[in-house]
């Protein structure tokens, strides 16, 4: 049984107590049927994932990532409701886990800087799962730096021309609105980009490219052909797209630690149940020290990465403003400690720890991506020194 006992810490109330524990009920009686192993991957994985999204909006999950006035569940996010889902479906199914994020990130700049009637015509069906949502920033020279994106969007008239292109877009194929950057203007580097909801079916946009990965994810490529999308779809004011994506980041990173920390937990599990079972030169191996110095450090991992997650998330919500530095701790730590505790696992699986389709084997692939994605964990160092340093000099 996953350890729950982090729920009666001070960071939650009796609402995320009862959000967790439903999340998990449901995810016991449904995540089987609904992301079956043989169609969490591959051709039926698209199909599968849009499953996800539906069921989990109409069970009322996805109202964690939307407003309440458009059906959600706090003013803009509640963001330890986020980290809970993200963690508890990510313990159960990496593919659930991408379904619920991706809902949030991909919507979260009509959240923060969409004016009353975007929010309106995207946010509720988001919520319901009716919408799926998706986040196009990443280019081919622009991921980590995003001041060196080259798509460009162009006034004419009451319309804006872009042209260009996106990598590693999430739900690329599958999104019925994608949140997109590009360059406006002559402004260098960040200062210059904007941010657009686009429609799928937008003329000019096409999915160039569908790119597969160690770990289930549905990912490809965009390309914009003088795609041209009204200038009542700009996102915040023409030169905020840095601060409309930095803004979304500061939410969402967080909530990548708690994935992460969901296929931790899950790791120690799978460790744990097989260290009691395993019989190596006539003793269990849970009663050799080595065993336990490995769980010993895996469960500090855990507990340690939670702490962070939830001071993160509770920050956030209850101080509100900008959680910059403590996201970024949340997000490497805890990225990188389910990393080792994710390998750990498998070398305490021994063999069966690599064989296709075990537990900890898909997890040591599902891990892997997380501490590239929304800033590698070495943009992550340079994010936290650089806010110590500020502090320190404002001391």
């Amino acid at each position: 049984m996953p350890d729950s006992s982090f729920l009666d810490w001070p960071f939650f109330d009796q609402t995320h107590r009862d959000f967790a524990r439903a999340l998990e009920d449901w995810a016991r009686a449904n995540l089987a049927t609904l992301c079956p192993e043989d169609e969490a991957h591959g051709d039926k994985m698209d199909q599968t994932a849009r499953r996800l999204v539906r069921a989990l909006g109409k069970a009322g999950f996805l109202a964690a990532s939307i407003p309440a006035a458009h059906g959600g569940r706090a003013r803009d996010f509640d963001v330890r409701a986020i980290c809970l889902g993200r963690e508890i479906l990510g313990r159960h199914a990496g593919l659930a886990d991408f379904a619920f994020a991706m809902q949030g990130l991909g919507s979260a700049a009509i959240t923060l800087f969409g004016t009353e009637a975007q929010k309106a015509r995207y946010l509720p069906g988001v919520g319901r799962g009716e919408l799926i949502a998706a986040f196009a920033i990443s280019e081919v020279e622009a991921g980590s730096d995003v001041g060196n994106m080259s798509t460009r969007a162009v006034l004419d008239g009451d319309h804006y021309v872009i042209d260009g292109g996106k990598t590693w877009i999430s739900n690329a194929g599958l999104a019925d609105f994608y949140t997109v950057f590009a360059r406006i203007g002559d402004e260098p580097g960040a200062k210059g980009l904007a941010a657009f909801v686009v429609d799928a079916d937008t003329p000019g946009l096409s999915v160039s490219e569908r790119i597969d990965v160690i770990a289930p994810h549905p990912l490809g490529s965009l390309k914009f052909d003088k795609m041209r999308v009204p200038a009542a779809n700009l996102l915040g004011q023409p030169g905020e797209g840095f601060k409309v994506a930095m803004s979304v980041l500061d939410v969402f990173r967080t909530t990548v630690g708690a994935a992460a920390l969901g296929f931790a937990r899950r790791a120690l599990d799978e460790a744990l149940a097989r260290s009691v079972k395993r019989v190596v030169f006539g003793s269990r191996l849970a009663d050799y020290q080595l065993t336990q110095a490995k769980i010993a450090e895996m469960a500090v991992a855990v507990d340690a990465s939670a702490l962070l997650i939830y001071r993160s998330a509770w920050t956030k919500d209850v101080k509100g403003g900008r959680v910059t530095r403590e996201a970024s701790m949340a997000k490497q730590f805890a990225t990188d400690q389910a990393q080792m505790v994710i390998d750990q696992a498998v070398q305490l699986w021994g063999g069966l720890g690599v064989v296709s389709g075990v537990t900890v084997e898909q997890l040591y692939r599902e891990i892997r991506a997380l501490r590239i994605y929304e800033g590698t964990s070495e943009v992550q160092k340079l994010v936290i020194a650089a806010k110590v340093y500020e502090e320190f000099g404002n001391g």
